[in-house]
C-alpha cells in the first residue's frame, strides 16, 4: 500500500485542548477585561485571515512539487496548519463563553473586584502588588494573576484595611489589603 493512503496516528498534540492555558473552573464564566478580549479577538483574526491562508498557500505549493513523504515544506506546513486549527478552536471556545467585565466601573472603590490592582502586606512584612485579570490574559511576570488564583480568591470582596487569610502549603498566611486601584473610565 502506498504511504500516501496510510493515516499517521494522531499524537497527543492534536487534541482540542491547549496545554499552555489553564482550564476554566467547572460552571464558571470566562471573565476578562475589554483589553484582554480585544487581544484574543485580534489573535483569532490574525490566525484566520493572515497566518492560515499563508500556510495553506505554502502547503499547496509544496504538494505540487511531487513526493510528499520527504518534502519538508509540505510536512512542516501540514503540522503548522494543525497547530493553527487547534488554536483557532481553542480561541473560538474561549471567546464564545467570554464575559467582558470593565473594571473601570469600580473606579474610586476601596473594595476588591475583578480588574483591581491590589497592594497587600504579607505576614513577613513583604509588600506585593497584583492585578486581578482573566485566566487567558493574566501574566505573572507583569504582576497579573488570574481571578481563580488562590491569592485573588482570598482578596476578592476585601476592602482597604481588611485582613484576609490565604491557605498555603506552608500554612495559613495573613494578607492585609493596603490599596485598591481601578483604571479610570474612558472619556465619553
Amino acid at each position: 500500500m502506498s504511504k500516501a493512503f496510510t493515516r499517521e496516528p494522531e499524537s497527543q498534540d492534536d487534541e482540542d485542548g491547549d496545554e499552555s492555558a489553564p482550564p476554566l473552573p467547572t460552571g464558571q464564566r470566562n471573565y476578562m477585561t475589554p483589553a484582554g478580549h480585544q487581544r484574543l479577538r485580534a489573535e483569532f483574526m490574525h490566525l484566520l485571515d493572515d497566518e492560515r491562508p499563508r500556510i495553506v498557500e505554502i502547503v499547496h505549493w509544496a504538494a505540487s512539487n511531487g513526493d510528499r513523504s520527504e518534502n519538508g515544506d509540505y510536512l512542516y506546513g501540514k503540522k503548522r496548519l494543525r497547530e493553527i486549527d487547534r488554536r483557532l478552536r481553542f480561541l473560538t471556545k474561549r471567546l464564545e463563553i467570554a464575559e467582558v467585565v470593565d473594571p473601570s466601573v469600580h473606579h474610586g472603590s476601596d473594595q476588591v473586584f475583578f480588574g483591581a490592582t491590589v497592594t497587600y502586606l504579607t505576614t513577613r512584612g513583604d509588600e506585593k502588588t497584583v492585578t486581578i485579570k482573566g485566566i487567558d490574559e493574566a501574566d505573572s511576570l507583569n504582576g497579573e494573576i488570574s481571578w481563580v488564583a488562590p491569592v485573588a480568591r482570598a482578596l476578592l470582596r476585601a476592602r482597604v484595611g481588611d485582613e484576609v487569610w490565604l491557605r498555603t502549603p506552608g500554612g495559613d498566611e495573613c494578607l492585609e489589603v493596603v490599596e485598591v486601584v481601578y483604571p479610570k473610565p474612558a472619556p465619553i
